[in-house]
């Protein structure tokens, strides 16, 4: 069969060759010419013979042969004999070397084998006016066509011996009526396209603006995920493709088009550009067989990971095909059914048996009211029940019409069920039959994959959920937000982590870090960077050593991960604050003004690969209003998005956000991180000041015998500077007692601190031992010591230590009678 509408790759010509009946011949099946080109192809080939087609037949190569070595061989030819072993004869009639005489100058030739080594049918011979040959670009171009044209012969033998009908010589609709070609440049994603494929596409040329989004817009919105998939590349992506979709016409009707890509290597070995074909597929539109339907439910379920996405999947290939009223979809455990899908899921369409049990989105179906359908799930046969079926209320009113049950089972057991309902009368034919059968099968092994993705899931997500605080404290001066989202490919668990730690005298540390990888063991490396940091943070040990013995800690742990973080230590009186950064992203901050800018922090290397590595720390001011920003580099980085592109976004998004809502804020910035190729963590704080700052002294207490007699000094000095009035006795005896334990039991630096807020003081004695005091049980009516921590408890209204800095905290709170603020407003504190 001969038509005139070929045009691809600049050639004139295609023609389709098939093994014919004898399997000593390549016989025409259909050839495609350009209007006017004449080139007239041979009907048949000899596989014994040494032409072209023969040759690339036996070896499976393709053989290109430009206008020279075309000539050369009509050359070679010609002085031979020209039998019908000759290079370019065929059996009968005039050979090819004539024809070849009378087509136009600077002809080129291609032959490509159809079919691989184990099942090759034929040849694909094109010829066409390329005086310079065939480059390397149209040789791929042409491959990738004749992989479109094999698709189609296999496509129409298979058909026709479904049908039981002998595969004819000749054949029709092998050689795809239009095709095109494409090129991506996949440094830039800059696109070219020819006329063919914009036809195809339904695309006027002047319209096309050289980007590949132009052009996936053109494919129904089903398919536009798969095709862009294909057309932009990630890393690590195969370096072939095969695709159907499908475009709309203006008709309205689909157009199905396959397309084949292959991506060109660059000069050093990295992705260059992509090439690719289009072609028209209609041979691939789906038929009502229901062949083509377990083929098509197949597909789609090996697209499903989720027990809520099989369900959905089973009842859209079941419901609409097969004219049901109702189908239901259920779990099997331990006796019990689990309902994962109704459709529709309106309760009215269902048993008053099924409402009654209905709790929350599903109902547990009452299994135990439904003798049927448990002897039915024993038996694990498919089970189909005519009009009129004598069945208990809760399966007739599914489908009075008819109903179908469908046991689905994996691993030689039942563990699920599919219900198939008809309100009009249905009766089953042996294809119906065949497919509820081939469905049940399928299903049930999808259901159980599912379900075993859903359960690493959920232990996923209840790991990373343990790990991360469930909460963050209230602050005073302040307010925070968090959000963390895994990563969607792999096990949806990470190494991100944030922290909010309060720690004394209003100061708060803020952390984020991010544990290499997206694994169990790095989940599990950061659940213990986490806890040691806090405890370190906990101690009162500056930012700077914090990280340093969190970097020590991991350097000495068995694992090759390593760890970036940053620590921030913020007093939220003064709104200072000390800035660390191990190899992390830097935090941004948003002024009050609506400005957003990167900190500058000053950072060391990755927690985990130095054992002595330094962090400097470095400091900022916040005023009241402004909002500190701490990231992973998943929310600003990825394959597709430089890590400055994303970094220059989120602040025009912090700029544009309002800081009143912490959490819509927080939300916005992650609006666009749907595919993550990497965890992402986020931990937002608006720094608002605190109402009334406390008042502060501190004194170096020297280690001299009137130690005690200085420290109580200072002390009287200091709250009555503050405009305390009446008796300081209290704090006084609470400071001796404190500063002689001190003195008495440790070495080193000892220092009194000081802290009014209102009427309440806070007393609190620092020194270098990590030892914490220890309070007698009982006293000797004549022991000389043992009573200082005694005759504290019992004056201070609160009291207790804790570590700091490499030592620790021992304090006691009590009230005191203040003057009005107004007496106290020029008041500066001693020391």
């Amino acid at each position: 069969m001969t038509r005139q509408d070929f045009a691809f790759c600049e050639a004139g010509c295609a023609a389709v060759y098939l093994l014919g009946e004898d399997g000593d011949r390549l016989v025409l099946a259909e050839s495609a010419e350009a209007a006017g080109a004449g080139y007239g192809m041979p009907s048949v080939f000899p596989l014994a013979g040494r032409s072209p087609v023969a040759e690339a037949f036996r070896t499976g190569r393709p053989d290109w042969l430009g206008p020279a070595a075309l000539a050369a061989r009509t050359a070679d030819d010609s002085a031979g004999d020209g039998g019908p072993d000759s290079s370019l004869s065929e059996t009968s009639g005039d050979g090819l070397r004539d024809r070849v005489k009378l087509w136009p100058d600077g002809t080129a030739l291609a032959v490509l084998p159809l079919g691989g080594h184990a099942g090759r049918r034929g040849c694909l011979v094109v010829a066409g006016v390329v005086p310079e040959g065939f480059d390397a670009d149209r040789r791929l171009l042409l491959e990738l066509y004749a992989d479109q044209v094999s698709a189609r012969v296999e496509a129409s033998q298979s058909r026709l011996l479904r049908r039981g009908e002998p595969v004819p010589d000749g054949g029709r609709g092998l050689v795809p009526p239009r095709s095109g070609s494409f090129c991506v440049e996949l440094d830039t994603g800059a696109m070219t396209a020819d006329g063919q494929m914009l036809d195809l596409l339904g695309l006027p040329p002047g319209e096309f603006d050289g980007r590949a989004t132009t052009l996936v817009a053109c494919a129904v919105p089903d398919d536009v995920p798969a095709l862009m998939s294909v057309v932009e590349p990630g890393q690590g992506a195969s370096s072939e493709h095969q695709l159907a979709f499908r475009v709309r016409c203006l008709s309205g009707e689909l157009r199905w088009l396959g397309l084949r890509c292959r991506i060109v290597p660059a000069g050093d070995g990295a992705p260059g550009r992509m090439l690719g074909v289009v072609a028209d597929a209609s041979y691939l539109r789906p038929s009502a067989d229901e062949v083509s339907r377990v083929q098509r439910l197949s597909a789609e379920l090996a697209g499903a990971t989720t027990v809520r996405e099989v369900s959905e999947t089973v009842a859209a290939a079941l419901r609409d095909p097969l004219g049901a009223t109702r189908v239901a979809v259920a779990e099997v455990e331990a006796e019990r059914l689990i309902v994962t899908l109704l459709d529709p899921p309106e309760p009215d369409a269902w048993p008053d048996l099924w409402r009654s049990e209905w709790r929350s989105e599903w109902p547990d179906a009452p299994s135990n009211e439904l003798p049927t359908l448990r002897r039915a799930l024993r038996d694990g046969t498919v089970t189909a029940w005519l009009p009129g079926a004598d069945l208990e209320p809760g399966l007739l009113d599914i489908g009075p019409g008819g109903l179908a049950v469908l046991p689905l089972q994996a691993d030689g057991r039942v563990v699920g069920v599919c219900l198939v309902g008809w309100d009009e009368e249905h009766r089953f034919v042996p294809e119906e039959r065949s497919l509820l059968t081939a469905t049940a099968s399928l299903v049930g092994r999808a259901l159980t994959r599912a379900h075993a993705l859903d359960a690493r899931a959920e232990l996923a997500r209840t790991l990373q959920r343990s790990l991360l605080p469930r909460k963050l404290p209230d602050l005073p001066g302040g307010s925070a937000v968090a959000r963390y989202l895994p990563a969607t490919v792999g096990l949806e668990v990470g190494g991100d982590w944030y922290d909010v730690i309060p720690l004394p005298d209003h100061r708060v540390a803020l952390v984020i870090g991010d544990v290499q990888g997206h694994s169990a063991e790095a989940a599990t490396i950061m659940g213990q960077m986490r806890t040691a940091i806090r405890a370190y943070a906990v101690e009162g040990h500056p930012p700077d050593v914090v990280l340093g013995l969190a970097n020590r800690l991991l350097t000495g742990m068995e694992t090759d991960l390593f760890a970036t973080c940053c620590y921030v230590d913020l007093d939220l009186e003064q709104g200072s604050a000390l800035l660390v950064r191990a190899g992390h992203t830097s935090p941004v901050l948003r002024r009050p003004d609506g400005a957003a800018e990167e900190v500058e922090v000053r950072g060391g290397p990755p927690l985990g690969v130095l054992p002595e590595a330094r962090y400097p720390m470095t400091e900022a001011v916040l005023e009241p209003g402004t909002v500190l920003t701490l990231l992973t580099d998943g929310l600003v980085e990825s394959a597709r998005l430089p890590l400055d592109d994303g970094m220059a976004r989120l602040r025009a998004l912090l700029s544009a956000a309002d800081p009143v809502d912490l959490g819509r804020t927080a939300d916005e910035l992650l609006a666009n991180a749907e595919r993550r190729d990497d965890d992402v963590a986020l931990l937002l704080l608006r720094y608002d000041g605190t109402a009334g700052r406390p008042l502060r002294a501190r004194w170096p207490v020297w280690r001299l015998p009137d130690a005690v007699v200085h420290a109580r000094r200072f002390t009287e000095r200091t709250l009555r500077s503050w405009g305390v009035t009446g008796e300081v006795d209290v704090p006084l005896l609470i400071v001796s007692e404190l500063v002689t334990n001190a003195v008495t039991h440790t070495r080193g630096r000892i220092r009194l601190d000081l802290t009014l807020s209102g009427e309440r003081l806070r007393i609190a004695v620092n020194d270098a031992s990590p030892r914490g005091p220890v309070r007698s049980a009982s006293l000797d009516l004549e022991a000389t010591g043992g009573r200082g921590l005694l005759i504290v408890g019992a004056l201070a209204s609160d009291s207790g230590s804790l570590p700091f800095a490499g030592g620790k905290r021992v304090w006691a709170e009590t009230t005191v009678e203040r003057a009005g603020a107004e007496a106290v407003a020029g008041a500066v504190s001693p020391g």
